[in-house]
């Protein structure tokens, strides 16, 4: 049987091991982070092949160096999806449809970032480049306000330790639908709907991020969409990915990407998504 180490969330855990374990693959769960690891002695069991990289990079440089197998999602896989300038970047070059976006190197001249403002219809969105679930991210709807976040940011980035001071500035589009898509190994499996309950909205907010409250129900995405996703996975080759898409009444565009994205309950996700799964792994394991 191949043995899995997998070193993501507890939920995403707790649903692969019956349905991987049925594909005679074995899941077994490595803590790679608040704990601690003493250099001289490996504490993780004998694995095959990972899944995924783990998500701080210290911690897993040291359970790679440890396990020495490949990765469903290896180090560059993550640091690249993590990158949101870079997964726009990539993908817009690649005539892949993503929004109108300023990637911000902190700290900028009030002149460009006068500049950057003014190239969108206000409110605009900010965010840190590296942010998830939504931390951070924020929208100014006049010049003042916006300069004002950057003030804060300005604060926050002052401490030297901060390593990534860049942001995003980005178009809004208020009334997009928000679908999370997965892609495994090229193909699509699966996408949710993620919205807000109405009485979310009634109070002003307008982050569709689970995590936050929103809801994510599962549907039958059309196939313009499923295509628009996986070739953003292609673009960015990473094979086991979550592609957000936002989409208007005339447009859709890639908003964000996650290589380290929860695997919801199966109803949400197509029929053989565990066998599409289960090949990837045995593929990435040399199988």
């Amino acid at each position: 049987m191949l043995r899995l180490a997998v070193a993501t969330a507890a939920e995403t855990f707790e649903r692969m091991q019956a349905p991987l374990a049925a594909r005679d693959i074995e899941v077994g769960h490595v803590e790679t982070e608040e704990r601690t690891i003493p250099l001289d002695a490996s504490p993780f069991a004998d694995y095959d092949v990972g899944f995924v990289y783990p998500s701080r990079i210290m911690e897993g440089g040291v359970a790679d160096a440890m396990l020495d197998v490949p990765w469903v999602n290896d180090r560059e896989a993550i640091l690249r999806s993590r990158n949101k300038a870079d997964v726009l970047a990539r993908l817009g070059r690649a005539d892949v449809p993503v929004p109108e976006t300023v990637a911000v190197s902190n700290p900028a001249s009030e002149a460009d970032l006068t500049a950057a403002f003014e190239r969108f219809d206000p409110p605009v969105v900010v965010k840190p480049n590296s942010t998830t679930r939504g931390v951070g991210v924020t929208t100014a709807h006049d010049l003042d306000s916006f300069l004002g976040v950057v003030d804060y940011l300005d604060l926050v980035h002052d401490y030297r330790a901060v390593g990534d001071r860049s942001f995003l500035v980005q178009e809004y589009l208020p009334d997009a639908a928000d679908y999370r898509v997965m892609v495994v190994d090229s193909e699509y499996v699966g996408a949710v709907r993620r919205s807000l309950p109405d009485d979310a909205r009634e109070r002003g907010r307008w982050k569709h991020n689970v995590h936050r409250g929103a809801d994510a129900d599962g549907l039958d995405l059309p196939a313009d969409l499923r295509d628009l996703a996986e070739r953003a996975a292609d673009v960015l080759d990473i094979p086991y990915l979550g592609v957000d898409l936002l989409v208007t009444d005339d447009r859709a565009v890639v908003n964000e990407t996650n290589a380290r994205p929860t695997i919801d309950a199966a109803t949400k996700y197509e029929d053989g998504f565990w066998d599409d799964l289960a090949a990837l792994i045995r593929e990435t394991a040399g199988e």
